[in-house]
């Protein structure tokens, strides 16, 4: 579906550059990078290896600073916030899923998904988190930590987690790397029928065309511009 000028924007990339000292002087790793995402939308950000797209998944997320420019989520400039108010911004807004799942090992399933839900104070996150492990079909394994579970499963954990809040924006940062193809079709699969149904705005960082080909837009960044 084109983008429509109609719809508001969920994520607003303003001008954003980042730059890091390293050994010869400075290092750009992202320069004058603009775009737009409505909300409801989906858009792939794919490029070479170290070409700059998790920092920029990193920067949309407030989880690091950009040297220049600004992002705007849901309107609101995430940087004129101070790194607390980022943090509550991504507690309320944001659902995570990672290539390496990122789950607590000291924690079984169950318990893994129940954490956001009780960071909100949520009396009911047992509930809830019981039903979306049984949407992503792990009902039987709720009290398995994360050693006992596939990779397939632990993303499967991992996707629960990040959909259970119904987050109104969803960042993915190359959620099938870890995992074998067959796998790998089932989870992404299973994660664009979830961001469907709860019509989040999600935006993913992959190398597998196919899998960008699922998003409605797609972006490239090569040494760190836009394409």
């Amino acid at each position: 579906m084109p983008e429509s000028s109609t719809l508001s924007p969920a994520i607003e990339a303003i001008n954003l550059s980042k730059r890091v000292a390293d050994a010869t002087g400075e290092l750009t790793i992202l320069q004058n990078v603009n775009f737009t995402v409505h909300a409801g939308g989906t858009l792939a950000i794919v490029g070479a290896s170290g070409s700059g797209k998790s920092t920029l998944l990193g920067l949309l997320a407030g989880l690091d600073t950009p040297s220049d420019g600004t992002v705007k989520l849901d309107g609101q400039d995430i940087f004129a916030l101070d790194e607390d108010g980022r943090a509550r911004l991504r507690k309320s807004k944001l659902g995570f899923v990672f290539q390496s799942f990122q789950l607590l090992p000291h924690l079984n399933a169950l318990d893994n998904v129940m954490l956001p839900l009780e960071l909100r104070g949520d009396g009911e996150a047992r509930q809830k988190a019981e039903a979306m492990l049984g949407r992503v079909g792990l009902t039987s394994r709720l009290k398995h930590y994360p050693k006992y579970l596939s990779g397939g499963e632990q993303q499967r954990v991992a996707l629960a987690r990040a959909f259970v809040c119904e987050p109104p924006l969803l960042f993915a940062d190359e959620p099938t790397g870890s995992l074998d193809a067959v796998t790998g079709e089932a989870v992404i699969t299973l994660m664009f029928a979830l961001n469907r149904e709860y019509g989040s705005t999600l935006v993913l960082v992959t190398h597998d065309p196919s899998i960008a080909s699922m998003c409605e837009r797609t972006i490239t960044i090569a040494a760190g511009r836009l394409v």
